[in-house]
Order: C-alpha cells, then structure tokens, then sequence
C-alpha cells in the first residue's frame, strides 16, 4: 500500500476514505499520514491516543536496535508509535480483520519493514524462539480464559520491560500476611485481599470477557510472575522490569505445572527461566 501523497487532492476523500469505510469496524482511532481518522466518533473517545498520552513518557524515546512484541496489537496503533522510536516491532493478535487494519495502515505510515505481523494466540507465545526487550500486554488479560497462566507465557519471553494493563474492578491493595492460617479463610473476603471476578455471562455486552481482577490482584499477579512494578501511568496501567533478584518460579513443582500445562519439557524450561 502506497503512502498518502501530500499534493493528491483527492486522496482524503476518495481513497484513503473508501478504505477505512471498506475495513470497518475499527477499535482503535488511528491518525493517518493524510489527516483522516479511522474511528472519529468512537464511544471511547481518542482512543487510544489519550493512553499513549500517559503512557509515552515511561517508555524510552530511543528503542533503536531494541525488539519489541505488542500482544493483541489490533489496528496497530502502539506497534506505529513504537517503531516510530525506532524499535524492530513484532505485532501479533488472533483477529484476522484487525491485522488487515493494522498491514493497510503500516503501508499508509510507511513502516511495513519496522512492523511484522503475526496471527496467533497468546497461548501461541509459549514456543516463541525469541525474547523482547519490551513487551505490551495491553486489553488482553481479561479475555483470557487462562490468564495467569496466558501471564506466566509472556512473562517468560520478556527480557526487559513489561507494559501491563486489563480491566478491573474497584478495590485498593491492602496488607496480607505472608502465611493464612486454615482457619482464618474469611481474611480472604477482607478489603485489600487480591481478587478476580470471574463473569460467567457477559460484561459489556460482550461474551469474550471472563475474568475482571482488582489492583491488589494485578499487583500480586505481576509480582509473582518475577516481575517488579515501577510506573502505574495511568488507570489499571502498570510498567514493569524482570526482577533478576526474584526466581519466577518459586518451588520445582510450579515449574513443573507449566510445563505440563504449556506441553513443555520441565528441563527445557527451567533452563529457560533460571
């Protein structure tokens, strides 16, 4: 896909147009090169150049050299503004029509060799080759059936920073105690008790959203993937390094589960991990 020529009059209005209407529905509001808007009146308003707005300035300006991996990239919009720094991007969602979106549009910004596409499922992750210097884990954890699990995959091919953010429902973290005794399970209802909600119908009118964590449990779930926290940019937005001074997994048998549950060699991953 050629780039949108500045002197072609007609471009706006009678290409450029025509094919955003022909690749509807969007979910991402992208800016294009020519001025147009790919989903202007979208309920979410700018979205999701107001969350790039909070999140820009925790991630670094120069990702020269660096590989980056967007999970769940949509119509492109994050893997743009990051290949834009520079970074060799790595994009990947299980939506065969939010990748056109996403090919039309890299053609459109001219970075169809900084932005490869993939389509593949979360799941998909846990045979990846490759490690990233910087991982966004964005909208997605929500519409997992498996998400700690989906979490432990990602965490494991991350080699650097972490950008995390889902849906959550209200709670604030609270202290817990390191040991629950057998008998003292109501502390498990108490306030600031990490939580998930699962949704057996629907939320938002939307099948596909299954489990909704509080922050305490975001927070606990982040840390004990051998992640630490560094930023919260924004609402439900959490940035995060691997801490290399925390083993991610804890105890043989954890890594073990993995393993059987990703049908992986238990060998093969510890040597990946440790």
């Amino acid at each position: 896909m050629r780039k949108a020529e500045a002197d072609d009059v007609n471009t706006p209005d009678t290409v450029i147009q025509q094919e955003i209407q022909d690749l509807n529905p969007w979910f991402h509001n992208l800016h294009l090169p020519d001025g147009s808007q790919t989903a202007p009146d979208s309920f979410l308003g700018d979205f999701p150049a107001y969350k790039w707005a909070e999140l820009a300035d925790h991630i670094p300006l120069d990702l020269s050299g660096r590989r980056v991996l967007d999970i769940g990239c949509n119509a492109g919009f994050y893997s743009f503004e990051l290949a834009k720094r520079g970074a060799a991007v790595t994009a990947v969602d299980m939506n065969p029509h939010y990748l056109a979106q996403a090919r039309w549009a890299a053609g459109l910004f001219g970075l169809e060799k900084a932005v490869t596409f993939r389509r593949m499922q979360v799941y998909d992750l846990v045979r990846e080759p490759e490690t990233y210097d910087l991982v966004l884990f964005l909208g997605v954890f929500y519409h997992l059936r498996y998400p700690f699990l989906a979490l432990d995959m990602v965490r494991r091919i991350t080699a650097g920073m972490l950008v995390f953010q889902s849906l959550s429902m209200p709670g604030k973290p609270g202290p817990v105690p390191e040991n629950l005794a057998f008998e003292d399970r109501e502390k498990l209802s108490a306030s600031g008790w990490p939580k998930m909600a699962f949704i057996e119908h629907r939320l938002a009118d939307d099948p596909t959203n299954w489990w909704v964590p509080d922050a305490a449990c975001m927070e606990a779930l982040l840390r004990s993937c051998g992640l630490r926290i560094v930023s919260r940019p924004g609402t439900e937005t959490y940035v995060c390094q691997v801490d290399k001074t925390r083993r991610q997994w804890v105890n043989d048998w954890e890594r073990d589960e993995f393993s059987a549950a990703a049908g992986l060699d238990s060998d093969a991953v510890a040597g990946a991990i440790e």
